[in-house]
């Protein structure tokens, strides 16, 4: 951050410097345009154009100094939130809450929302970026050679940390100017690409018309003569008629051309934004990495193209100006030829332009992960393999989200003795926690991520859980008739044959205690039918037997608790075993309830 400041303040001083050679060379100028005027002589004229020519020079090296000024503020932004989250302050990219519904683990694994995986991950800053990521985090890869392959796309990236900032930095300019709070609610700018789509599906209409161009270039010839003819003297009927000509061509294609700015206008900035983030992302060293090659390819193909786009709809936007759109649409049929310029760029782009942002939302996704790889080097990338027993192992697994002073870590291995884990304990001893662990890091792996863990091999399969359940009174369903549709929703999914890990924790709490052992009993033998690997978490000692009955399909672990000199402590270290401890009654008593 240090070298940020240093520079951005070398920078505004400069800028400032610029600012008022301008205000001074403007002056200047007025000085000599009105001794110009009042005593014509050739030094006033030629100073008078130096100094016109020292007014444009000031005006765009500020300008310059000014862009420099953005990328360096957004830079310094990107340094100064990575570390404030390193100290465990929440991350300032959006939260990904819209994408939450639909997803039978969102909410179960915390995978979108305030603190959630996605937030924790996201340096996403187009809207094709966030779509990207968290289709990313929605459907995980399950095949292992597309596993790997995005696994080194991101070892490789996240070594490049100076372009990974700024690929993200140059993607927040789009949004310099506006409140922060907007930015983060609405990433990608103040516009998005949505109505270019359709833009791009409709046939070119103006410039397939050889002869409209042709006479568009005559005609606009013809006029500056006429201009010219009338300027030395003559009669301007000429121009008048030939202008009146023009007005009746571009009218009558002016429902066409209104309807092409509507699709195409407001389009600059987020097309600049799309520009900068594949002209950086260019001079990636791919390191022999194949999606990182793909990727790369796109974008020295595309960024150039996209640019010029970009300037195209900033000149269709000036017709908005009341100067320009009477002015030049009179003399040179400006309308007319904005839309022939843009119709032509679609004929050569339009078949690649949806792979080009399709790119774009590929590499900030990927640009997540590699950051989150960077900022924890101790994590491990696992091992994906395509055996056809399902199996999960790991050693020192923890939940990537919680901080290393307060995490504790765990081995674990289901797939090779067993086909389902009961997992016993009190409330609080860290059953949903542990859960939430195998749960997270199998989605991180299958995304390409590295988990945290000392070691960690799989078997890539689709997640399915139970964790938490709500009730709602808009859609008058009760807890327990919730719980009852998340599991049927379980099984429906189980009975395709995709191999599946399950995630189950204490079901069936809205049913009497005998009725709510046979049910959580037959369910459990139910999930062992079908081609998964299940954790179950559980009060129900007596699920228990089921070790006894099926030894080397069920096996028993725990989180016990520990009393020590009248106090309750919890280890949160994964046994084997069934809890026996009675945490409830000792609580009560001390607490004075019993």
């Amino acid at each position: 951050m240090g070298d940020c400041d240093i520079r951005l303040g070398q920078i505004r001083r400069q800028a400032d410097v610029a600012s008022g050679l301008r205000v001074l060379v403007f002056a200047l100028l007025g000085i000599a345009i009105w001794q110009l005027i009042r005593d014509y002589s050739v030094g006033w004229a030629v100073g008078s154009l130096a100094m016109a020519g020292a007014f444009i020079g000031a005006v765009n090296w500020y300008f310059r100094l000014k862009d420099r000024r953005l990328l360096w503020e957004k830079l310094l932004f990107v340094n100064t939130n990575e570390w404030a989250f390193q100290q465990g302050r929440p991350n300032g990219f959006p939260d990904g809450s819209a994408y939450l519904a639909g997803l039978i683990y969102g909410d179960d694994l915390d995978i979108f929302g305030p603190l959630s995986v996605f937030h924790a991950l996201n340096r996403t800053t187009t809207v094709h970026g966030t779509e990207a990521f968290a289709g990313w985090l929605r459907q995980p890869l399950l095949s292992p050679e597309a596993i790997r392959g995005r696994q080194e796309a991101v070892k490789i990236l996240s070594s490049q940390a100076d372009l990974r900032r700024l690929l993200t930095a140059k993607g927040l300019l789009a949004t310099s100017g506006r409140a922060e709070g907007e930015r983060m609610a609405a990433p990608g700018g103040v516009a998005d690409l949505r109505t270019l789509t359709e833009w791009l599906n409709a046939p070119p209409r103006l410039y397939p018309l050889v002869w409209l161009r042709v006479l568009l270039g005559l005609m606009t010839m013809v006029n500056i003569g006429l201009l010219l003819y009338g300027l030395s003297g003559e009669s301007y009927s000429p121009l008048i008629t030939s202008i009146a000509v023009g007005w009746i061509i571009t009218g009558y294609f002016s429902r066409h051309v209104h309807r092409q700015h509507q699709l195409t206008g407001q389009k600059q900035t987020i097309l600049q934004q799309y520009a900068d983030i594949l002209a950086v992302f260019s001079g990636v060293d791919t390191g022999g990495s194949a999606p990182l090659e793909e990727l790369r390819g796109k974008a020295r193909e595309a960024h150039g193209a996209i640019r010029r786009l970009s300037r195209l709809t900033s000149f269709f936007d000036s017709r908005l100006n009341l100067l320009v759109f009477i002015f030049l649409n009179s003399l040179a049929f400006y309308d007319l030829q904005c839309v022939v310029a843009l119709e032509r760029w679609k004929a050569r782009y339009r078949a690649t332009f949806p792979g080009w942002i399709g790119a774009v939302g590929d590499i900030e996704a990927l640009n997540s992960l590699a950051t989150f790889a960077f900022n924890y080097p101790g994590y491990v990338y696992p091992a994906a393999e395509a055996d056809s027993d399902l199996h999960i192992q790991a050693q020192q697994l923890a939940h990537p989200l919680i901080p290393p002073a307060r995490r504790v870590a765990n081995d674990v291995e289901i797939g090779g003795q067993a086909q389902l884990i009961l997992v016993t304990g009190s409330n609080m001893s860290g059953k949903t926690t542990f859960l939430r662990t195998v749960g997270v890091n199998l989605l991180l792996a299958q995304c390409g991520s590295p988990v945290c863990a000392a070691a960690f091999s799989f078997t890539p399969m689709q997640l399915l859980t139970s964790l938490r359940i709500s009730d709602s009174l808009q859609e008058q369903t009760s807890y327990f008739m919730a719980e009852l549709k998340k599991l049927q929703q379980i099984v429906a999914s189980l009975e395709t044959g995709s191999p599946t890990l399950v995630l189950i924790d204490e079901i069936l709490r809205g049913t009497n205690s005998e009725d709510k052992t046979y049910g959580s009993e037959h369910f459990a033998r139910k999930l062992l039918g079908y081609r998964c690997l299940a954790f179950f978490a559980t009060h129900d000692l007596a699920l228990g037997a089921l070790e006894t009955e099926l030894p080397g399909r069920v096996a028993n672990y725990c989180f016990e608790s520990v009393i020590e000199q009248g106090d309750l402590r919890f280890d949160y270290r994964l046994q084997r075993g069934i809890a026996r401890n009675k945490n409830a009654s000792f609580l009560m008593k001390k607490m004075g309830i019993i």
